[in-house]
């Protein structure tokens, strides 16, 4: 379990290698605004990879960035 945290937002984001390496014990959270990123499609795939090898996966929709 190796508990990694990653946030994907139209800012910023992890690797996408890292996004998709993702798996159980690991946190990725797609902020709403991720959708305005141009490589968003890339992202949504790794993201997808992620929870199919067992990361747990939080889409968020109104939370407010901290």
């Amino acid at each position: 379990m190796s508990g990694a945290f990653h946030v994907i937002d139209d800012a910023s984001a992890p690797a996408l290698g890292d996004v998709r390496d993702a798996g159980p014990g690991d946190l990725i959270y797609v902020r709403a605004e991720a959708v305005g990123r141009r490589d968003f499609p890339k992202y949504w795939e790794a993201v997808g990879v992620a929870l199919a090898r067992g990361a747990f996966v939080q889409v968020m929709n109104r939370e407010e960035k901290s």
